[in-house]
């Protein structure tokens, strides 16, 4: 599951990381749901939760005050913890295998890492 990374520069770390982890997400959901539609009620959990936490970050450039940006921020750190619950949850069923459980979720524990340091120095500079 490459994905062509330099389709889009963002010039922001986590916007281009949550866009290329959306994008891995996405091919994730579509390589499952060929191998197995049964699974397609649990797939649409991940590929919701881990398509929104781009969307929402991309939101929060705009946020019209540091309140909104913290609380869409805060959103997207939710998303991604909920997506690291779905792939650990695929793994443990083995519907993913370990090369791509890892992977992913070193991505998303990457995310996380991110939002939860953005949104500590945003409460800090609003003080």
């Amino acid at each position: 599951m490459k994905v062509k990374e330099e389709s889009i520069k963002y010039g922001n770390v986590v916007l281009e990381k949550s866009f290329y982890f959306s994008v891995r997400i996405l091919k994730l959901y579509r390589f499952l749901l060929k191998q197995d539609r049964s699974l397609e009620p649990i797939l649409k959990q991940i590929l919701r939760s881990g398509t929104s936490i781009g969307a929402n970050i991309t939101e929060a450039q705009n946020a019209p005050s540091t309140k909104d940006f913290i609380n869409k921020l805060n959103i997207s750190l939710k998303e991604a913890r909920e997506s690291e619950y779905w792939l650990n949850l695929f793994k443990a069923s083995d519907i993913i295998n370990e090369k791509s459980f890892k992977s992913l979720q070193q991505d998303c524990k990457e995310l996380i890492k991110l939002l939860i340091a953005i949104i500590k120095t945003a409460k800090s500079n609003s003080k």
